[in-house]
């Protein structure tokens, strides 16, 4: 009898769980995540010199504002099933398109606009090419890396491309209770998304879909039109992300953000997004960043060698998806 009770146990707890809102279950689902965070976070303040002041924390969250932001739509995308390579990519390729147009037209509003636009342009065709033709999104956004970037070499002739109008500057460095723009924009990113993601019919159809893609087809999802329309939002989050960074670093560089796209699936997967696609939470990814953060940050206030971050980049990346194999393994059991 008593057995019996304790056998049903664990079923009726995920009964409860099953009947909570869905923001909450996605907090429970994570709460493992945040206690990691929260030691690392003590642990860092505890053991790394200057870590815990004010001017470190914010300068912190500037510093993850390029992975964070752009995080919030690659959580989309590999909730989909797919991968996008190319952001890096984009993120240079834009920067260099808002740098040359501000500079020719002397217009900073044009020159956003037009750099945002073709950010948005390069993600609507990666999702073209992948919803229409069938193509693998890592072979077809390997494609698109490697397309974009040239593109980007050629557009600044090969040179970065320095900003002539001074009003372009004030898109980095404009600040509200104490945080830059670029920070705002990134918690912007957060909340729309997360809404999007936990509120609204495309969020469900775009889990759906990474799901099983046939069911979601056979339910009246349009699969073809929702991978085009979240690789395009996954470009103009890029091409935001860009033209930001451009305006931080006062010019249009064709050389930057190698790698990104590697710190950024890491940090959605250290999330608790799946590589296979259906699961991702917002929160996940938010602790993810914010952790990846933390150590990024602290390895430069400890002067640790750039050789040896990136071996612990690495090493984050690799238990990362460890992990995400893990949580795969376990719901296939039924555990």
């Amino acid at each position: 009898m008593s057995s019996d009770k304790m056998a049903a146990r664990p079923a009726m707890t995920q009964q409860a769980r099953r009947g909570l809102p869905k923001p909450l279950r996605t907090l429970l689902d994570t709460s493992g995540l945040i206690a990691i965070f929260i030691l690392l976070f003590i642990g860092l303040s505890v053991l790394v010199p200057d870590f815990l002041t004010g001017r470190n924390i914010v300068g912190l969250l500037l510093s993850v504002t390029l992975i964070g932001t752009i995080a919030t739509t690659m959580m989309m995308v590999l909730a989909l099933g797919e991968v996008d390579l190319s952001v890096a990519s984009i993120v240079a390729f834009t920067g260099v398109v808002a740098a040359v147009v501000t500079s020719n037209t002397g217009s900073v509003l044009i020159g956003v606009a037009v750099g945002i636009g073709a950010g948005a342009a390069v993600g609507a065709f990666n999702g073209f090419v992948v919803a229409r033709f069938g193509i693998n999104s890592l072979i077809a956004t390997l494609a698109a890396m490697e397309f974009v970037r040239g593109l980007a070499y050629i557009t600044s002739g090969g040179d970065a491309v320095m900003i002539t109008v001074p009003g372009f500057f004030d898109l980095g460095s404009a600040a509200f209770l104490g945080l830059t723009l670029p920070v705002w924009t990134m918690i912007g990113c957060f909340v729309v998304f997360g809404v999007v993601l936990n509120l609204t019919a495309f969020g469900r159809n775009t889990l759906a879909t990474g799901g099983n893609a046939e069911a979601a087809s056979l339910a009246g999802v349009n699969v073809r039109r929702l991978k085009i329309t979240v690789f395009a939002l996954q470009g103009l989050v890029a091409g935001i992300a860009g033209v930001l960074l451009t305006s931080r670093m006062g010019l249009g560089d064709p050389n930057t953000s190698l790698g990104l796209e590697l710190a950024v699936i890491s940090a959605c997967v250290l999330g608790g997004v799946s590589l296979s696609g259906g699961v991702a939470s917002i929160t996940g990814v938010l602790v993810g960043v914010l952790i990846m953060g933390c150590v990024q940050n602290a390895m430069g206030l400890l002067n640790v060698p750039t050789f040896y971050q990136y071996l612990v980049r690495g090493a984050i990346l690799l238990l990362a998806v460890m992990f995400d194999r893990w949580k795969q393994s376990r719901r296939a059991g039924g555990g």
